[in-house]
């Protein structure tokens, strides 16, 4: 099958670190692991950092160009695609393009990760809004990542029955030969992989310095891998703490994550309003039990008592004694880690994720015969 990809709020060519350009990237890799051509459609990114009404009109501009654009290739004879996928559609970041050329096409249209935010209807933001509407009334499938994800679309008039479960998942096969038995003659190594942004991320550095400073008692070392326009501020934070207990690693490449994490005994990262949080199932595929915030959409990476332990938001003291806890009982830490390993690997791996996918796509293609009439 030929997939139409889009990702409204990202430029998929660049290659600045982007929590969306890598789930972008993983969801296309896992359709062309389940044996589908991947095209990317359009290159046009809707994001509005602001609701300003002349660029959404800009960009519905550029939107028709594009959609004319592609009609014509298919016209002159270019194949067709047989599906249209967009990821992460919502009301800051609309898709202009994919529900409107996919019902010219007759081609069935999928989401990823779309949301509706019904608060959003009336205010600055309601043009942008109702921008957003189309692609949760066309899909005839949407890949629900969380379950907050999937309240949001429920609220947004979407049947249950369109919702397809897809949870978060990574590349499981580097981490597969990374982990071994921890080291035992030191102090146990602690670590957080984060860009050093501002907003809840500079906010979770805070309160990770803040709970590590009730655990002055205790031997520990923190190793931080990121980097960011705050790293300054980063830096700041964590500076009250005691020399020599805090070390800035910088970015790392992809290539030498899984032999980084699976040098550590804990991964620990508050997690402010994160999605999910990818980097927390690459740590427990390296064998490390997570400590976070029950925050966003965190529980559908980390299972509380089972893979890690969550905290509630802001909880400083509760963050402490929980890190406490597990620095303390290697025998509770390495339990956790075994069973965040033998989750990541088995049940959030691309293979997975692509067999997960195939199935809902199986479903929907055969069972709208028109998509088989733009095919040249």
């Amino acid at each position: 099958m030929r997939i139409a990809f889009y990702c409204p709020t990202v430029d998929l060519s660049d290659d600045t670190p982007s929590g969306d350009r890598r789930m972008a990237d993983l969801l296309m890799a896992a359709l062309r692991l389940a044996g589908h051509e991947v095209v990317i459609a359009s290159r046009l990114r809707s994001y509005g950092k602001d609701p300003d009404a002349s660029r959404l009109a800009r960009l519905e501009e550029e939107a028709s160009r594009d959609r004319n654009h592609l009609t014509r290739r298919f016209d002159d004879g270019e194949r067709a695609p047989d599906l249209w996928f967009t990821y992460h559609p919502y009301y800051k970041a609309p898709d202009l393009i994919g529900p409107m050329l996919s019902q010219t096409l007759a081609i069935p249209y999928v989401t990823a990760e779309a949301s509706f935010a019904g608060k959003r209807a009336a205010g600055p933001w309601a043009a942008w809004h109702k921008a957003s509407l189309p692609a949760l009334a066309r899909a005839a499938c949407h890949f629900t990542f969380t379950a907050r994800d999937r309240e949001g679309l429920l609220a947004g008039g979407v049947e249950q029955s369109a919702m397809v479960d897809l949870p978060p998942f990574i590349e499981t096969a580097p981490f597969v030969t990374m982990a071994g038995p921890r080291l035992r003659d030191r102090p146990p190594h602690m670590v957080c992989v984060a860009m050093m942004r501002g907003g809840r991320k500079l906010q979770s550095f805070r309160d990770l310095a803040s709970a590590l400073a009730r655990l002055g008692d205790i031997d520990w070392q923190l190793t931080l891998y990121g980097d960011g326009p705050h790293r300054a501020a980063v830096e700041a934070a964590f500076a009250v703490l005691p020399a020599g207990r805090i070390h800035f690693a910088g970015r790392i490449g992809a290539q030498d994550l899984p032999a980084a994490l699976a040098r550590a005994d804990l991964y620990v990262w508050p997690g402010l309003g994160e999605a999910y949080g990818l980097a927390y199932l690459e740590a427990q595929a390296a064998g490390l039990p997570v400590i976070a915030y029950n925050s966003g959409g965190v529980s559908a990476c980390v299972d509380d008592g089972q893979t890690g332990l969550l905290v509630g938001e802001s909880d400083d003291a509760g963050f402490a004694a929980a890190i406490r806890s597990l620095l303390q009982n290697s025998e509770l830490r390495d339990h956790l880690g075994s069973q965040a390993r033998t989750m990541a690997l088995t049940k959030r791996s691309l293979s997975v994720a692509a067999e997960r996918v195939e199935a809902a796509l199986s479903v929907i293609v055969p069972a709208t015969p028109a998509c088989r009439q733009v095919m040249p």
